[in-house]
Order: C-alpha cells, then sequence, then structure tokens
C-alpha cells in the first residue's frame, strides 16, 4: 500500500472509533445546525480533528481543506480533502449509513483516497493507477449494460430548495428509466458502492469536493466512469456528479444532461 494511503487509512480508523463510540449513546451528542437542513455534531469535530491530527504529524506541511474547519492556508503541491462524517443527518438518527472520506489531491489530481464505513467495518481505497479495493480485495464496477436493469443512487437537493421542482422533474424521468432510484444518504458511501458494483450508477448535485473527491478516485479505478451531467469531466467544484459503469454512465448523460446548472450563466 502506498505510505500515503496507508496513513489515510490510520486516520479514517481513528476516526471511525470515535464515531463508533459516539453512535452507542445518540442522546448524549450535541447537534448544531450549519443552516437548513444541515446539521453539524461534535462528532464531526471531533472526527476531523483526529484526522487533521494524524495527517500533520505524517505531513505537517501539507495543505488540507476540511468539511467542519476550512481550508488550510499552507502552500503545497499536495492537498488532503475529508469529510469526517458523511450522513451526519443518518448518523444522528441512528440510521446506520455513513462514512469518512479522505482523499489526497497531487498538483489539482484525486491520488489516494479512502472511504470508510465504520458501522460495517469496510473498507474502501484507491491508489490512481493501481485499482480499486474493498477490505484488500479487487472490486470493479458493476456488468449491468442496461440502464432500465440499473439501480441507482441519488440525492435530494436538501439545503438550497430552489432547484427541488427542476429536481422532481429530473427524479421522475430517472425513474422511469431505471429498476430503481435509491437516496441513502451519504454521497461518499454511494459513490464506493457504484465502484464495488452494488448500485450501478450515482447523480446528485449541490455536493462540495469533499462529498465526492475520494469516492471518484474509487469508481474510475473501478473502472467507472465520472462526471458532470453533460458528461464533462470536470466535477470536482462544478456542483454536480454522475457516476457509473461506462454503459450505464453513457445512458444517464443524455438525461441529465437537460438540469445541468454548470455555466448556465455563462
Amino acid at each position: 500500500m502506498h505510505p500515503m494511503l496507508n496513513i489515510a487509512v490510520k486516520a479514517a480508523r481513528r476516526a471511525g472509533q470515535i464515531i463508533n463510540r459516539a453512535s452507542l449513546d445518540l442522546d448524549l451528542v450535541q447537534v448544531a445546525k450549519k443552516q437548513h437542513n444541515d446539521f453539524v455534531t461534535e462528532v464531526d469535530k471531533a472526527a476531523e480533528s483526529a484526522i487533521i491530527e494524524t495527517l500533520r504529524t505524517a505531513y505537517p506541511d501539507h495543505a488540507i481543506l476540511a468539511e467542519e474547519s476550512g481550508e488550510s492556508v499552507n502552500e503545497s503541491e499536495y492537498q488532503w480533502i475529508i469529510d469526517p462524517l458523511d450522513g451526519t443527518t443518518n448518523f444522528i438518527h441512528g440510521f446506520q449509513y455513513y462514512c469518512v472520506s479522505i482523499a489526497l489531491v497531487h498538483k489539482g489530481i484525486v491520488t489516494q483516497a479512502v472511504v470508510y464505513d465504520p458501522t460495517r467495518n469496510d473498507l474502501f481505497t484507491a491508489s490512481r493507477g493501481r485499482g480499486a479495493f474493498l477490505n484488500d480485495r479487487r472490486i470493479r464496477v458493476g456488468r449491468r449494460d442496461r440502464l432500465a436493469d440499473g439501480l441507482i443512487g441519488t440525492g435530494f437537493p436538501f439545503r438550497e430548495k430552489d432547484g427541488l421542482a427542476s429536481y422532481c422533474d429530473l427524479f421522475a424521468e430517472m425513474t422511469n428509466a431505471c429498476a430503481g432510484l435509491r437516496r441513502p444518504g451519504a454521497a461518499a458511501l454511494d459513490l464506493a458502492n457504484v465502484a464495488a458494483g452494488r448500485m450501478d450508477g450515482f447523480f446528485e448535485q449541490g455536493l462540495n469536493p469533499w462529498d465526492v473527491a475520494a469516492g471518484a478516485l474509487l469508481v474510475t479505478e473501478a473502472g467507472g466512469l465520472i462526471g458532470n451531467y453533460t458528461g464533462d469531466s470536470d466535477f470536482l467544484h462544478e456542483g454536480e456528479i454522475v457516476a457509473g459503469n461506462p454503459k450505464i454512465y453513457a445512458q444517464m448523460v443524455p438525461i441529465l444532461s437537460k438540469y445541468t446548472r454548470v455555466n448556465k450563466a455563462a
């Protein structure tokens, strides 16, 4: 395993321990509201601190972009992108679908990825050019080649409700096009499940880099494709994403491209 990936795994497992401990008594967890329907808990913050401490100890010069604490000012060609607890709303309710997401970006390209599901002790890892793994076993995207047979993941707009009306149109269209649409509530874990072939595709808008950076590398290293709604590869900072095995991806893009918000202003 790449040494940087090794450190990321160590960090993710530390965060997972904090999350699992807290999950045993959710009544004690302090919850604050960042904005409408966007929650943060002391657990998010404690998990993030543990991750940052682990990474900083190994790589003091690296830059960091983390969901709760924002962006560090370090000038470095390496940047860690961290979501300490993706699926906070699920976590608060004891709905066991959430994860830790850690990605390393080198000169703008994601090179290492860890998505850790602490409930199931599932560790998804990828290094650029070396394939994707679940608990050290190689994973591949699913083989289904018809969208009509595909199980597709998504997420509803939840922060800003603008865009909900057009999303509902998209939701209806995609529901008609595929075998089943699922919305489990943690994009990083959804992408990991696409990489493992458990879902055939995924799409969502309004996401941040820390939601998708690690999952995106898992998908591409597992033989899948990833992009924004128009099928362009620039998705990390565009706020919309589509992922899937190549055949499913190619059938999703024509539906999604009508709903893109990228470069609408231009």
